[in-house]
Formats: structure tokens, sequence, C-alpha cells
């Protein structure tokens, strides 16, 4: 009896928990590549390959932008992403607010064009990309055709990220700051910005991230431009060096901080926008 009554109590725990497992073991899943990298950051190689433990050491750490081939790399990298980041947050979120918000001709094949290049393979963009830069006579590929296919992929999640803030806005704030006098442009930066804020920084650090990212489209259209992940795969066959790891790693603590901001900032402003007076303290004035 009690040898049953244990393993009774033993499969109803796992029948109870059984998601929670699940879930940890595919975030372990997913992590255990990211350590590997960041303990490899520690490693001291004896050659150019980094696959070999050898010994510890924080050298690689303490001079980790000392290669100026992969600190120019990197650095294009981030220029990219901040500028492919800042357009296509700023044209992102005006669309969304036109898609949401207002009724036109061609709003509901606008709402379908906008998820093709989320389903869209990389390589089938970045061949058909580089085949309008082509058609279109670009004298050469570079940074400026790299920003607009950025541009171009990144607009997509932007916009379906604010647009979910925006569906599940509470309409009745903007008209209560209407009705107590404030104009358009106020109700907007002081009622509308602020709780949609969440939703366009969580979109800007997705597009960040997948622009900073991305190879398949940066390698049909980067030309002689060299970015962080093309040097990667360049570096890849004649060795990586240690400070790659370092740089990643540190990326990965950057981008894990911002969206623990985001996180944040957005639980903040589910709880502005749930607050609601309190029924039994509003009092009638008699005219």
């Amino acid at each position: 009896m009690s040898g049953e009554s244990t393993r009774a109590r033993t499969w109803r725990w796992l029948r109870e928990h059984a998601v929670n497992i699940v879930a940890g073991l595919v975030v372990l899943y997913l992590l255990i590549p990211i350590a590997v990298i960041f303990v490899f950051s520690f490693n001291n190689p004896a050659g150019r390959y980094n696959y070999t433990w050898v010994g510890f050491t924080l050298e690689h750490w303490a001079h980790a932008f000392g290669r100026e081939d992969l600190t120019e790399a990197l650095l294009t990298s981030l220029k990219l992403a901040l500028l492919a980041t800042v357009i296509s947050t700023s044209v992102g979120t005006m669309m969304a607010l036109a898609l949401v918000r207002h009724k036109f001709f061609g709003r509901r094949a606008a709402n379908f064009l906008i998820v093709i290049p989320m389903a869209t393979p990389e390589v089938v963009m970045g061949a058909a990309l580089l085949s309008f830069f082509l058609i279109l006579g670009s004298p050469s590929l570079g940074f400026e055709t790299l920003l607009i296919a950025h541009v171009m992929f990144c607009i997509s999640f932007v916009v379906v990220v604010v647009r979910s803030r925006l569906i599940g806005f509470d309409r009745s704030l903007e008209e209560a700051a209407k009705d107590l006098g404030a104009t358009a442009f106020t109700t907007f930066r002081l009622i509308t910005l602020p709780l949609i804020l969440p939703g366009i920084f969580g979109g800007a650090m997705l597009a960040f991230a997948l622009s900073i990212d991305d190879f398949v489209i940066s390698n049909f259209n980067s030309g002689t431009t060299v970015t962080f992940p093309l040097y990667i795969f360049g570096a890849a066959q004649r060795g990586i060096p240690v400070e790659v790891n370092v740089i990643a790693m540190i990326l990965f603590f950057a981008t894990v901080s911002a969206m623990g901001f985001v996180t944040w900032q957005q639980r903040r402003a589910e709880k502005m926008a749930s607050v609601r007076p309190d029924q039994e303290e509003i009092v009638v004035v008699p005219a």
C-alpha cells in the first residue's frame, strides 16, 4: 500500500508539473550552446581553432576589441542595426496607428501584405532584393543596399508588435482627455504615447536584434561591406578567434538586459492602463 501510494503521488505531481518540466528542459536546451560559448570565451587555445579546452584566461575579455577587423565589422553591424531600428520603428509605428485607428481603401490588403516579409524565407527575400537592386541599376552593393534590405524586413515585426498593443488600448482614456480640452497632439503625447511606448520599445528591440543577427539577406546584398555575422562566417573557415565569443556574450547580456527592461515597462504600462476611479469615491455635484 505504501509503495502504491508513493507512486500515485509521484505520478500526480508529474501530471501537475509536466508543463513546467517540459518548459524548463526546452529553456535548458536553448541555453546550452550559449553556455558553451561563454565557457570557451575564457579558453586559451593553442592554435587558431577554439574547439578544445586548454586553459583558463581573462586575456581575451581584457582585449575584446583588440582585433581591428573584428571591431570594424562589429561597428558596421551596430551602425546598420541602429539606423534600421530607428527608421523601421518610426515608419512601423505610424503604419500600425493607421491600420488600427483609420479605415481606408486597401486596409485589409495592407494587413495581409505586412505579414508576407515575416513568412517569406530569407533566401527568397535576399535573392529578390538582389534582383531588385540590379534591375534598378545600382552601381554597387554596400551599406546603403544593406540598410534598405534590413528596414524592409524589420518594419513588419514592428507593425505587428505595436498593432497588438494598440488593439488592446482603452480609447476611453483618450476621449476623457479630449473632453477635458486636450488637443489631438497633447492627447497623443501625454496619453497614447506613454501607454503604447512599451510596445514601440519592444518592436524596436526586436528590429535591432533581427538586424544585427541577420546573415542570409546581408550575404546577398552586402557587396564588399562586412558585418559581424558575415565576419564570423568568413572566420569559421580559418579559425574563429576567441574575441568573437567574448563579443557574442557582451551582445547577449545587453539584449537580455534590454528585454528585461521592456518586460518591466510593459507590466508598468498595464498597471497604468488598468487604473480606474473608485466608483464609491465619485461625488456627483448637482448643477
